[in-house]
């Protein structure tokens, strides 16, 4: 950013040129979770983009490796939400070359914040990107999640986080759901189910599309590494909730006390 910011500018997302008023059209990615469990996190996002009131686009990817050991899932305006996915991938990558070492997790989360706040101006004129970065730390030897609001400002989250326009139902299902001691499993099932229930009350946020076998996409961040679900893995999960839901369309029940 830095070098762009030195030698060509008008590169950076935050230079460019949008109208001084009007609302601009363009395709906004939604809802994306986290949840945390003993041996890492989970991060996962549905697949609409939506503009306006229309569906833009069914299989939009909007969860992204940022290095070996964090990922990073974007809600907002997609266009400029993928451009600094791309830029952050880079500086990560051009840091770790640099120093010989990875950034640290907590540095990591303030470059994204720093990447964002620049992003303000776009922000105002309704061209927003509201990303969740989670990944392992390896100092701490934990799963931690970071969310971001507009200007910038960083939250660090403690169980679970969403994210996007479907996120107030997410975080619904997840406080009747989390617990501390989940497996890797249970806890990609969880993320799905709070998915699930964003899309059922959310009409920007997709659920699963299993006519065209668009399910969303899950990641998980360990000691080992980011890895990325398999489409058959995430079939897998996402039909068992499905066939769970016929007979229950509300979701499990919690315990009342």
């Amino acid at each position: 950013m830095d070098f762009l910011a030195t030698h060509q500018p008008d590169l950076l997302p935050r230079n460019r040129q949008v109208p001084a008023q009007g609302v601009v059209e363009a395709p906004h990615g939604t809802t994306i979770v986290a949840a945390s469990f003993p041996g890492g996190v989970v991060l996962a996002g549905d697949r609409r983009a939506t503009m306006g009131n229309l569906i833009a686009q069914r299989d939009i990817e909007k969860v992204f490796p940022a290095d070996e050991y964090s990922a990073v899932g974007i809600a907002g305006t997609a266009g400029l939400a993928v451009e600094m996915v791309k830029l952050f991938q880079l500086e990560l990558e051009h840091f770790e070359k640099v120093e010989g070492v990875q950034l640290s997790l907590e540095g990591k989360a303030n470059r994204l914040s720093t990447m964002i706040r620049s992003n303000l101006g776009m922000a105002m004129q309704g061209l927003a990107v509201v990303p969740l970065f989670a990944g392992w730390d390896v100092d701490r030897q934990k799963g931690r999640i970071f969310s971001y609001d507009v200007t910038g400002g960083r939250s660090e989250e403690h169980g679970f986080a969403a994210t996007g326009s479907g996120s107030l139902f997410a975080r619904g299902s997840f406080k009747k759901l989390f617990r501390e001691d989940l497996t890797e499993q249970q806890t990609i099932t969880l993320v799905a189910q709070a998915l699930y229930d964003a899309a059922d009350e959310d009409s920007a946020t997709g659920g699963p599309d299993l006519a065209r076998r668009i399910y969303p996409i899950v990641t998980v961040i360990t000691d080992e590494g980011f890895r990325r679900l398999t489409e058959a893995e995430c079939s897998e999960t996402v039909r068992a909730i499905h066939e769970r839901r016929l007979e229950e369309p509300d979701g499990p029940r919690a315990a009342l006390l």
